[in-house]
C-alpha cells in the first residue's frame, strides 16, 4: 500500500505523513546522497523523549497542568534494565505522559539507584538535547500553568513573523520547555 509522503524542496519524498522518516532520496544533492541512494528505505518513528528528573511527582504535575496525560507508571529494575540502560543496579520510578493528540510522549525517570547526578541546567546554545517543544492553543494560559510551578520564560514571549508566539520556559529539574502558539490558525 502506498502511503502519502511530503516532499522536500526538490519534490522528492522525504517524510511519511505519519511521521516515519524515509532514508535514501531525502538527502539527494548532499555529499552523502550517493551512499544513501544505495541504502534500503528504513522507516523510523519517534517513540518518546526520556528525561531524568529530580522529583517525579513535581514534574508530572507541571506537564499535566500543561495538558499532558499520564498513561502509565512503573518502577523498573533488574537485569533487563541494567542491559538496556547500561547502568548496573538500575532502579527507577518512571511515568509515561502523552500529549492530547496521542502522538507525543515523554518518559520521565526518577532514579533510585544509581543515585541521580545533578548537573547544571543546559543553555539553549549548548550542544546536546536541551529542550522539549509543545504547540499550545493559548500561550498565556500555558504560561499561567507553568507559573503555578515557579516556571517563567527565560526572557519573554516573542512573535515570529506574525506566525507564532513562542517562548522558552525553565521547567522542573532544569528542563527547557518551548511553548508555541500558532497565530494564523486555519
Amino acid at each position: 500500500m502506498d502511503r502519502p509522503r511530503s516532499t522536500n524542496a526538490d519534490g522528492q519524498a522525504a517524510v511519511d505523513l505519519d511521521g516515519a522518516l524515509v532514508l535514501g532520496r531525502a538527502f539527494a544533492g548532499s555529499t552523502r546522497s550517493s551512499r544513501l541512494d544505495n541504502m534500503q528505505i528504513m522507516a523510523i518513528k519517534l517513540e518518546n523523549i526520556g528525561i531524568a528528573v529530580r522529583d517525579l511527582e513535581a514534574t508530572i504535575s507541571f506537564f499535566t497542568d500543561l495538558g499532558l496525560t499520564v498513561v502509565g507508571r512503573d518502577t523498573v529494575s533488574g537485569e533487563w534494565t541494567d542491559t538496556a540502560v547500561g547502568l548496573d543496579g538500575n532502579h527507577a520510578n518512571i511515568a509515561m505522559l502523552q500529549t492530547p493528540d496521542g502522538h507525543g510522549r515523554l518518559e520521565l525517570f526518577e532514579y533510585i539507584h544509581p543515585e541521580a547526578i545533578e548537573s547544571k541546567p543546559t543553555r539553549p546554545n549548548e550542544i546536546g538535547m536541551h529542550r522539549v517543544a509543545f504547540s499550545v492553543d493559548d500561550i498565556d494560559k500555558a504560561l499561567e500553568a507553568a507559573a503555578k510551578h515557579g516556571c517563567r520564560p527565560l526572557r519573554g514571549v516573542a512573535t515570529y513573523e506574525d506566525v507564532y508566539k513562542l517562548t522558552y520556559v525553565r521547567g522542573p529539574s532544569g528542563i527547557i520547555v518551548m511553548l508555541a502558539e500558532e497565530l494564523k490558525k486555519n
